[in-house]
């Protein structure tokens, strides 16, 4: 598994939400100067989070975005699941139940599952919240 561009942008995105939260609505353009990352990228990334209601807009002078909830009610996994889409090791682990014909008898399965599980277990459990407080420790 291999996370995109786009996704490790969305995150930085969305952490840059949370850290500037308390001034309001946030230009995009501000955020693609402090981020070092093309405006024109950060619209398509914004569109989708948008889309998803994870972030609210304004328009007009004192517009932009700011985040739809409190930064502890985002995990990294549901982050990169809206960008990346499933974020599984192996084809045959995307549909429950498992439709591979050899699951009952791969020994492999067991590796691509536990994979999995782990991935899950650290991104599922790691807010931006907690990114946040690792920001301002560093």
């Amino acid at each position: 598994m291999k996370i995109s561009t786009k996704g490790r942008y969305a995150l930085r995105l969305m952490l840059d939400l949370a850290l500037n939260d308390e001034t309001g609505y946030i230009p995009i353009r501000s955020i693609s100067q402090r981020q070092e990352i093309s405006y024109k990228y950060l619209e398509q990334i914004i569109t989708l989070l948008s889309r998803a209601g994870f972030v609210k807009s304004s328009r007009g002078v004192r517009g932009g975005y700011k985040l739809a909830k409190n930064p502890e009610e985002y995990t990294v996994g549901m982050i990169l699941r809206l960008i990346e889409g499933n974020l599984v090791p192996v084809a045959c682990l995307e549909n429950q139940p498992n439709q591979c014909p050899r699951c009952h008898h791969c020994v492999t399965l067991d590796v691509w599952q536990q994979l999995e599980e782990a991935i899950s277990g650290v991104i599922d459990h790691i807010t931006l919240a907690d990114l946040v407080k690792k920001h301002r420790e560093k």
